[in-house]
């Protein structure tokens, strides 16, 4: 049976400290419109998984900040099994273009989907009603579409993944899903190129996502804080020995990191080291094996950098039934480089069991680098590239999917044309290590680029938008 989570109110008046006035009151007179048109409504969202992803990072804020504004917002997860998500991971990959674990998506797949789908459609029975709104996100719960609007809910299908140019195994995932999704009273995708062939056009809606700049994972810390956060989880050494580090939750109340990241490594990171962190999880499609080549094999060690590759603990992400595999891969790939190299790579494994705990590690980690990358093969808009910009960071990203449209090449960081070329990835990064000046004015515009087009407010008007079109 799904499960509803609970998330903790926002209060939208927190974002006059970081927009301009104007974009305030613009959001605030779009809040007083919502209390009319979504009144009597529940707006549900329903997604695969709690914990871990790019969805879970976005649903979280713009659930919290429409239950502040005073709309009823809520948050269903499926309750999914270990077959379930191989064929799900099976559907997200060849979204991309990629075959994934080379199973097909036949009749027996299709089986296994909506068996389990099946199984958890007698909790929305129970509570969706016909005037309620359903955002059903991505191809995990995509086949209860059918049934929603059978029971005259107004349902949106959200897709956070897509590629600019689909192949055949794309197109034929496409067919998969197209049963389900061609039910949906609109489609939404993160760009304009992501939008499938044989849609309904005046059903397409383009939405991209955003960040919550207030969370433990974005919200400015000090530079003690961030050595205290990295020293007291293990990431960094120093010499001192760590004290207990207190934070502050999203919700506002106070906790103590209690948990240490797991880390495969010779000897660990100093304080003072140069630092490229890629955050992303143990997924083939976001190329761990290629980071650890590209920078082993192509960031000389006159740099004197260090890489930080950090992805949550595998046995954490209950939809992602590759991470473990990947991780694997990624240790022999580290263990075959020459010792003198293999010491300058750091694989981090980071706790998941309190999202905040592991948040702030992210934020302090991130915070602590020179220059972030995500050179991902392909990606369908890459949350991280926005939260590393907001910290003021240069990125080093692959020129695909949502990346690039939020770094503007040679001014917020280096898009690598070909995610493939490591030798391009690892120069992209020498040149930044190598001019601290310019690093600087490329993670001061990024922060600012943030700040127009990408936070938590975006989303929100343009879903608001997308139901006042639906609804009247």
């Amino acid at each position: 049976m799904a499960q509803e989570i609970t998330v903790p109110s926002r209060d939208p008046e927190w974002f006059r400290s970081v927009l301009p006035p104007a974009r305030v009151e613009e959001f605030l007179a779009a809040i007083t419109e919502a209390h009319g048109l979504l009144n009597r409504r529940v707006v549900w969202n329903v997604n695969s998984t709690s914990r871990g992803g790019g969805v879970v990072e976005l649903l979280r804020p713009l659930v919290g900040y429409a239950r502040g504004a005073g709309i009823d917002v809520r948050w269903l997860v499926l309750d999914g099994t270990e077959g379930f998500f191989e064929v799900t991971k099976r559907i997200h990959n060849r979204l991309h273009g990629s075959t994934g674990d080379d199973g097909p998506l036949d009749e027996r797949a299709r089986r296994v989907y909506e068996d389990v789908l099946a199984d958890n459609l007698q909790s929305f029975v129970d509570r969706v009603r016909d005037v309620d709104v359903v955002i059903v996100h991505d191809p995990q719960p995509a086949g209860l579409i059918p049934a929603l609007r059978a029971r005259g809910a107004t349902v949106i299908w959200r897709c956070h993944v897509g590629v600019d140019e689909p192949n055949e195994i794309v197109r034929e995932t496409w067919r998969f899903l197209l049963p389900y999704v061609a039910d949906a009273n609109a489609v939404v995708f993160s760009r304009e190129a992501f939008v499938w062939e044989g849609l309904d056009r005046n059903r397409v809606a383009v939405i991209p996502p955003t960040i919550d700049v207030f969370t433990p994972k974005n919200y400015d810390l000090q530079p003690q804080m961030i050595r205290a956060v990295l020293r007291v989880s293990g990431l960094v050494a120093d010499g001192e020995a760590p004290e207990p580090v207190t934070f502050e939750r999203a919700d506002g109340t106070l906790a103590r990191i209690e948990r240490r990241a797991g880390i495969v490594e010779d000897e660990p990171v100093h304080v003072d080291d140069r630092l490229v962190v890629q955050v992303s999880r143990w997924d083939a499609l976001k190329d761990p094996v290629g980071v650890i080549r590209g920078f082993g094999e192509h960031v000389p060690l006159e740099t004197r950098a260090h890489l930080a590759y950090a992805g949550p603990a595998v046995d954490a992400v209950s939809d992602d039934p590759e991470g473990a595999r990947m991780l694997r891969r990624s240790i022999e790939e580290r263990n075959r480089l020459p010792a003198e190299v293999r010491r300058r790579i750091h694989l981090i494994t980071l706790p998941m069991d309190d999202l905040d705990e592991n948040a702030i590690m992210v934020n302090a980690l991130q915070r602590q680098a020179h220059v972030i990358a995500q050179k991902s093969l392909a990606e369908g808009f890459g949350l991280t590239v926005a939260e590393a910009m907001w910290k003021g960071r240069p990125v080093v990203a692959s020129r695909v999917g949502g990346i690039q449209d939020q770094v503007l090449d040679g001014e917020t960081g280096i898009l690598i044309d070909d995610p493939r070329d490591l030798a391009a990835f690892g120069r992209a990064i020498s040149e930044l290590l190598s001019d601290a000046d310019r690093a600087a004015r490329m993670g001061e515009a990024a922060r600012e680029r943030v700040r127009d087009r990408f936070v938590s407010v975006r989303s929100l008007l343009d879903y608001l938008a997308l139901m006042r079109r639906l609804l009247r």
